[in-house]
């Protein structure tokens, strides 16, 4: 009987010594990526699908036949993706860079003879990342300043140009980049 009363004042202890910020809401919102969207080229205001996107950070290797968790986007009709970005500048340099390689038509096996041959550009992302206090349960958040995005001309670009609609991420809910082709 004493250890059931012992039992039941430790129980009571905890949930009283509970504060409303000793939990981080699934709601919260954390660090946003970056909403970019694909428009046509010709016709500027119209969204336009990339047949067969694949978009992966820089650096990591793809299997072109199989999705992983590395993988943003992979081999899908999109006229939109959501992008992750670094939060830490490389050691020495004052803005961070996020590399992205972005297919169109990856590569697909048809037969056992023929692949199609896809078209990949490289995105560069720079910005500023600063961080901003949540809660004491969530910690903090980044969010993204002076934001500037370029490709590398290869000589075969599909991407014909970007539009950086807002310098500044700090949420996800309204689009950031245009990338027409």
């Amino acid at each position: 009987m004493k250890k059931i009363k012992v039992l039941f004042l430790c129980i009571a202890m905890t949930l009283i010594s509970c504060e409303r910020d000793d939990i981080c809401a699934e709601s919260t919102s954390t660090s946003p990526r970056l909403l970019i969207e694909f428009y046509d080229a010709t016709s500027t205001d119209d969204l336009k699908n990339v047949p067969r996107l694949t978009l992966y950070g820089e650096g990591l290797i793809i299997d072109p036949t199989v999705s992983t968790d590395t993988t943003i986007v992979y081999n899908a009709n999109a006229n939109s993706a959501e992008l992750p970005l670094k939060i830490e500048p490389e050691e020495g340099e004052l803005r961070t860079v996020t590399r992205y390689i972005i297919e169109k038509d990856t590569n697909l096996r048809l037969d056992d003879d023929q692949i199609t041959q896809s078209n990949i550009d490289i995105l560069e992302i720079s910005y500023v990342s600063e961080l901003q206090y949540v809660s004491r349960a969530c910690g903090y958040k980044s969010i993204f300043k002076a934001l500037s995005v370029s490709f590398d001309n290869d000589g075969d670009v599909w991407l014909s140009s970007i539009e950086v609609i807002d310098t500044e991420i700090k949420n996800e809910n309204t689009v950031h980049v245009k990338i027409y082709h």
